[in-house]
């Protein structure tokens, strides 16, 4: 897996959303899988609130305890910047703040495989490294135009304190 260091401006952020944790989610009753499936009936790839409809993201948010602790999940898109105030039904927003970024990129290989590798693998390189994280919001960044589940490759942001 390859990493890079980057700074990303804020983003607002409109999808879907469930509260978990690590635990909840290696066991049977995760709530991922539903939340993606509830990501993809939403439609809401093609509202107009919404801007570069072609990337999701898998953000995570609002961590009780780093890693250890309960999480928020947002799947879904940039919100446009001439978007209504209003937030369509189902929907909520989150604002994640401008960060450095460590960029891990997956191997290709079937999605669910590769990301949880890498989340395994972004784990351990944080018990060894002097990099910290903010838990200011994390994602999982998809390129919906050249997506093949079979097939993916992803970037995941990791949000790090300053040096």
């Amino acid at each position: 897996m390859k990493e890079q260091i980057v700074v990303k401006p804020a983003l607002a952020i409109i999808g879907v959303t469930t509260r978990t944790t690590n635990a909840e989610e290696a066991g049977p009753n995760g709530r991922l899988p539903a939340l993606w499936n509830a990501y993809f009936g939403s439609g809401i790839a093609e509202r107009t609130q919404i801007s570069n409809g072609h990337l999701i993201y898998a953000l995570y948010t609002d961590y009780e305890n780093g890693a250890s602790g309960a999480y928020t999940t947002l799947i879904g898109h940039e919100r446009g910047s001439d978007a209504v105030d209003e937030m369509p039904a189902g929907l909520v927003q989150t604002a994640v703040p401008e960060a450095r970024y460590l960029v891990f990129k997956t191997k290709k290989g079937p999605v669910y495989e590769v990301v949880a590798q890498a989340w395994g693998e972004i784990w351990a390189y944080f018990q060894n490294s002097s990099l910290e994280r903010a838990y200011t919001g994390d994602y999982e960044l998809y390129d919906g135009r050249t997506f093949n589940p079979e097939e993916a490759e992803i970037e995941i942001y990791i949000a790090i304190k300053q040096g």
